[in-house]
């Protein structure tokens, strides 16, 4: 089941550059900037209300996220809704006929469980999936 929309995720060439509109002109706070290795960011939150902002750059050349910089340039990556169960919510979504980029979850950031959702199958939006636990930690 859907908890809320947890982050809306921005490809950026550098975090802290993309950071300085949000800090500078709309008081918005960077925080939690880390390295993903299984995905091969570098991602930092700026949160508003119960929603953040993930602002995510390549850490390596052959990065997913500087394939999508090369091809579209700097703008909107994906959208994120946490979920109660991910393992449940893929099975569901996999009988239902979604396109899943992921069947199985894998490590995200701040130690979430994620899977993503293939554009091709949610209107060109590419969607991601994450799981917390009650105290925001990887279960």
């Amino acid at each position: 089941m859907l908890r809320k929309l947890d982050h809306i995720a921005i490809a950026v060439h550098n975090v802290e550059n993309a950071a300085k509109f949000y800090q500078d002109m709309l008081g918005l706070e960077l925080r939690n900037v880390e390295l993903v290795e299984e995905q091969k960011t570098r991602v930092g939150f700026l949160t508003i209300g119960e929603t953040s902002i993930e602002l995510v750059e390549p850490s390596c050349e052959d990065s997913p996220i500087g394939k999508f910089l090369t091809a579209k340039g700097p703008g909107i990556h994906h959208l994120c809704f946490e979920v109660d169960d991910i393992v449940q919510e893929i099975e569901t979504l996999k009988h239902q006929g979604a396109q899943l980029i992921d069947e199985v979850p894998r490590p995200g950031a701040h130690e979430t469980l994620i899977a993503f959702l293939h554009p091709r199958g949610t209107g060109g939006v590419l969607v991601e999936l994450c799981q917390k636990d009650d105290s925001g930690n990887l279960v």
